[in-house]
């Protein structure tokens, strides 16, 4: 009898085991089926857009195709020297009157002998423009994100305003907003200043409400209970949950908008972007090198400054735990 038994029972597990496996391998073949029409799929966007841009450019574009690293010749320099001399505005041996080895010219002098190199005050300039950025986002977004989260305002039509405002300042990169307030403020740092600050409230705020979604809401409902008005609860019971988690993101966006504020200096915003384009659309190699040495290394500097301060104000255990 036990024998009788036993036997059905094996059958039966093993008949589920082979139909897991078959599942199992059904499963995978389709994965890798998905996969490869996406493949396929993507490379045949990728032809077919070369193509068109083969039409565009009168037929050119796969004949210079082969030729498009050729512009890193044009930026060596002939004495590696020269790019320490570019950064700091040292007088260059191959200097000839041309504006590509004219260092010593852009020096902003302080007092007396003393100057600060050229290159290292358009950084500052660009630093500054992704500080008061930042500080415009997270203003503004602050308020913002407290009135768009569901659980701390109640009212519907306010929170779905207020969170279409932000998505519309999301909604334009920077460049568009920077060539729209260039032409009311004039070209440089104050249109650069007002595009990325626009675009920071709608980002950091998108940020910040999510996580006002997601605090302990005993606190708010303890000074609720006790008669607390709307600004009271927001202050005393959400702001100190969320202000660690706040910071850590403004200084990442810091991060963001140091980058960005470089590329809105290439097209007018001012700072060291503009005077990169310049250098590398003239082939000035030790000039470009030298701003693009400066540039890597300021945002070195700022990722670790920022990933330090986080760890700080968020605590070692929260990186610890999402590691």
């Amino acid at each position: 009898m036990t024998l009788s038994l036993t036997a059905p029972s094996a059958t039966a597990a093993s008949g589920a085991t082979h139909q897991m496996a078959d599942a199992w391998r059904r499963q995978t073949s389709l994965r890798r089926f998905y996969t490869a029409l996406g493949v396929a799929l993507l490379l045949a966007a990728m032809f077919a857009s070369m193509w068109f841009a083969d039409g565009a450019n009168a037929g050119h574009f796969f004949d210079r195709l082969p030729h498009i690293l050729d512009f890193l010749s044009w930026l060596v320099p002939k004495d590696w020297n020269d790019v320490w001399r570019a950064l700091f505005d040292v007088a260059s041996p191959h200097d000839t009157g041309t504006q590509e080895f004219n260092f010593p010219l852009g020096r902003i002098y302080v007092w007396g002998g003393f100057y600060i190199p050229e290159y290292f005050e358009l950084m500052l300039t660009t630093v500054n423009v992704a500080l008061v950025s930042t500080f415009i986002g997270f203003i503004f977004a602050v308020p913002f994100s407290f009135i768009a989260a569901r659980n701390l305002t109640p009212h519907p039509v306010l929170r779905l305003v207020v969170k279409r405002f932000m998505e519309l300042l999301r909604a334009f990169p920077e460049i568009v907003i920077a060539g729209l307030f260039a032409a009311i403020v004039s070209i440089g740092p104050v249109a650069a200043i007002i595009a990325i600050g626009l675009h920071s409230i709608g980002a950091l705020g998108k940020l910040f409400y999510e996580i006002n979604e997601n605090i302990d809401m005993r606190a708010e409902e303890g000074l609720r209970a006790v008669g607390a008005n709307w600004f009271e609860r927001v202050r005393f019971a959400g702001l100190p949950q969320v202000l660690p988690n706040f910071m850590s993101y403004t200084l990442l966006r810091i991060e963001i908008n140091v980058r960005i504020s470089t590329i809105m200096g290439a097209v007018g915003g001012g700072g060291i972007g503009e005077e990169l384009k310049l250098s590398i659309s003239r082939g000035f190699g030790a000039k470009t090198l030298a701003m693009v040495l400066l540039l890597f290394t300021t945002i070195f500097i700022v990722d670790q400054f920022s990933a330090w301060l986080r760890r700080k104000l968020v605590g070692e255990q929260a990186f610890v735990m999402g590691a």
